[in-house]
């Protein structure tokens, strides 16, 4: 299911157009409101298309299952686009499907955006984004120290999931699932999940899913400790 290098692709669907706009990232930022999904690169603002359902079932179910286990363990936060990251200083600025911040690097989080790498970052994959998810942001997020990072394909007739993370000399290197389906993140310590999960039609509960991952008898310890009492 994993793939040794981003180089490495299918057959991608017929894309979607997305939209450009030339702009300096000033002109852009009096442009854009809190609504608007895009992202500035290089002079050029790419306005895109309205994801499909499934992608965003696949980053709802994602968002709460990580932000759960990231609040029971006080590891940091998890954001979901449209969040501003600008990773390098005067580099573009991206709006990942999801990001998580140790809790070590929480200063990176200001009111407008995410000034830093993020430790983790989640991309879906939407018939438009196959390139700019395995060969642009890929090498960006490598050059800008983003620790790990996940490429989630759900669509239908390409499903794969791909796991990365820095080795010592800052360059991405595949992680296997291991042999139960499983993948064992580097950077949000204990956390785990199958990955049929994401790839699946139908997703799980995400309680059921919790409770797998951290124990039946840990998830009801920790949400009796944070249930305020009478």
């Amino acid at each position: 299911m994993a793939s040794p290098t981003p180089e490495n692709q299918t057959a991608t669907a017929p894309t979607r157009q997305e939209q450009r706009l030339r702009m300096s990232y000033e002109e852009y930022l009096a442009w854009a409101d809190e609504d608007t999904h895009a992202e500035w690169v290089n002079g050029e603002v790419i306005v895109y298309m309205p994801p499909k359902i499934q992608h965003q079932r696949v980053v709802r179910f994602l968002l709460q299952l990580l932000s759960l286990f990231t609040q029971f363990y006080r590891s940091g936060e998890v954001l979901v686009a449209p969040t501003e990251m600008r990773a390098i200083p005067d580099g573009p600025a991206r709006e990942p499907d999801l990001l998580f911040i140790a809790q070590e690097h929480l200063d990176r989080c200001t009111e407008a955006r995410v000034s830093g790498p993020a430790d983790l970052i989640v991309e879906v994959v939407s018939d438009d984004s196959v390139s700019r998810e395995r060969s642009d942001k890929f090498y960006e997020y490598q050059a800008a120290g983003v620790r790990e990072y996940w490429i989630i394909d759900p669509r239908p007739g390409y499903e794969r999931a791909d796991f990365y993370v820095l080795d010592t000399r800052g360059r991405y290197q595949p992680v296997p699932i291991d042999p139960d389906g499983r993948y064992y993140s580097t950077v949000l310590a204990g956390f785990w999940f199958e990955v049929e999960w994401v790839l699946s039609a139908t997703l799980p509960d995400v309680l059921q899913a919790l409770a797998q991952i951290v124990g039946p008898e840990q998830l009801l310890a920790q949400i009796a400790l944070q249930t305020p009492q009478p």
